[in-house]
């Protein structure tokens, strides 16, 4: 098992962000009980290319501070939706045991869904726990509506399980038990 937080950047920390608060808090909380369990947490970033001031080196590119890597933590940076197009990313996650990812961050309808899917085609188990994953309002959905579409109609019972925060957090503290 292991606990990908995907897109948790400065820039996207914003109060027009579905949940904010909740977001920041449940994710917290799984990158807490991973570490707490010897859960490997592995960070994604998106680089959105050199003069967007949302690429290495600019502050908004950083992970927010609330979710934060701590020292030795694996950090890889895309510059596509999916996270598995980044294929050193690809290439350790193949090479490590288990076969669980816990997939959260940014945005629900973007780099999420991309990811989720590209996992599912791999073979891998995928939850997704509720609250750990947001996105804006767009012109044909709010930001909520599109979180509930997604966590309710695209992602359950083929791409993924979409389970409780109750029920994430049990299954990281029983995975080294």
């Amino acid at each position: 098992m292991k606990l990908i937080v995907i897109d948790m950047q400065k820039a996207l920390m914003d109060d027009e962000l579905y949940n904010l608060n909740g977001l920041l808090e449940n994710v917290s909380k799984l990158i807490e009980a991973a570490r707490a369990n010897r859960v490997e947490v592995i960070y994604v970033q998106h680089d959105a290319g050199a003069g967007t001031g949302f690429s290495v080196g600019d502050e908004a590119f950083e992970i927010a501070d609330e979710v934060a890597p701590q020292a030795g933590e694996k950090v890889f940076v895309k510059r596509a939706s999916s996270s598995f197009t980044n294929r050193e990313l690809a290439a350790y996650l193949e090479k490590e045991e288990g076969d669980t990812l816990l997939i959260v961050g940014l945005q629900t309808n973007f780099c999420i869904d991309a990811t989720v899917k590209s996992a599912f085609e791999r073979g891998y188990d995928v939850i997704i726990p509720d609250g750990t994953n947001s996105t804006f309002d767009n012109p044909y959905m709010s930001g909520k509506t599109t979180y509930e579409y997604y966590m309710n109609e695209v992602w359950p019972d083929l791409f993924a399980d979409c389970v409780s925060m109750d029920e994430a957090l049990e299954m990281i503290r029983k995975h080294n038990s």
